[in-house]
């Protein structure tokens, strides 16, 4: 293997380790990242070398994801409770790819949330909200011009997010006796009213007989420290919302069925949340920081120019540790609901 190449890989290797290692959490519900397709693991039309896409400009990936958190947790203990609150969220994201050269690509996603929550402490209510949530734009290079000798690419990314989401939704609830207008659960907001930018990284490397090692990491910095809308919470310093960083990782293994020519099977571990602290900027206000790692089953079909995508990362571990103002008041650990599985679908089509 060429320096050059040993270097790339040392690259990516370090990446994933910077995303998975330096954030430390997430709450009640998975990071709002888009989960790109990795078109490059099912070798329908080639005979196993990568870069199918190339000589096609537009590429146009629709996703969903669904899950339910209801499952109580404080640090990382689960604890029985009679009445749970039910977190059920819709996240749909349309994501696109225009290719600009066979390495260089303009990226955007648009996310589209809907979700509902039985909030049981005041304001106790049921809160649904539905719209449209940050907008990402930005681009994307593989590192090494395919297809390359060892079997394996690269690709780097860095997106801008800008503030579309509504981050201030209400709904109706009871309070004191009276029906008032509060501000849904921070897990239910689309948006977070921050501007910020998004790093990111895929790869993947031939182990076999059309068996590839594949790898996705992202982390989402938000510099912005709080956004003013109230959380009606009385603990110190969690009256207003924060704004937080979140992040996402895959890795794993997938394997092209023998005879099924376009179908491939995947495992691997993913793992997504939001950070007690931010990287850039204070990290003050509410959040619920915490953290889900998944075992993380999946499969791609390739059927001339669409691909479908379909996961379903079943929780391994969770952990919902203390905020910043918990810890600089010396306050109780905070709780979080979290989902013991989520489905992820994905439908991408390359024009």
């Amino acid at each position: 293997m060429r320096i050059t190449t040993r270097i790339a890989w040392l690259v990516a290797i370090a990446t994933t380790v910077l995303v998975s290692g330096r954030a430390l959490a997430q709450g009640c519900v998975a990071a709002h990242s888009n989960q790109r397709t990795m078109d490059e693991l099912v070798k329908a039309y080639d005979g196993g070398s990568h870069g199918l896409w190339s000589i096609h400009n537009l590429t146009v990936d629709t996703g969903y994801r669904v899950f339910n958190s209801n499952k109580y947790f404080i640090g990382d203990q689960e604890i029985a409770r009679p009445t749970a609150v039910r977190n059920h969220q819709n996240i749909f994201d349309i994501g696109v790819e225009y290719r600009l050269s066979p390495q260089w690509s303009f990226i955007a996603d648009v996310p589209v949330y809907d979700g509902t929550r039985n909030q049981l402490y005041a304001p106790s209510g049921i809160y649904q909200v539905s719209g449209l949530g940050d907008i990402f734009m930005g681009a994307q290079r593989w590192i090494f011009r395919g297809p390359t000798e060892s079997g394996g690419n690269i690709a780097v990314s860095a997106s801008l997010k800008i503030p579309t989401g509504i981050n201030d939704a209400t709904g109706s609830a009871l309070y004191k006796g009276q029906i008032i207008k509060a501000t849904a659960d921070q897990s239910m907001q689309p948006g977070d009213a921050g501007w910020g930018f998004e790093l990111g990284t895929q790869g993947y490397k031939s182990l076999w007989h059309r068996a590839d090692l594949y790898g996705q990491g992202q982390y989402l910095f938000n510099p912005m420290n709080t956004n003013g809308v109230p959380t009606f919470r009385s603990q110190p310093g969690q009256s207003i919302m924060s704004v937080t960083d979140q992040y996402l990782y895959r890795v794993g293994v997938s394997q092209g069925v023998p005879k099924l020519r376009g179908l491939a099977l995947s495992l691997g571990v993913r793992g997504e949340g939001v950070p007690v602290r931010d990287l850039l900027g204070s990290s003050d206000g509410f959040r619920r920081p915490g953290t889900i790692v998944s075992l993380d089953p999946g499969l791609m079909y390739n059927l001339r120019r669409t691909t479908l995508s379909v996961n379903g990362p079943w929780a391994l571990y969770r952990n919902r540790p203390p905020s910043v103002p918990e810890i600089q008041n010396n306050t109780p650990n905070g709780d979080a609901f979290f989902a013991d599985y989520t489905v992820i679908v994905s439908l991408s089509h390359h024009f």
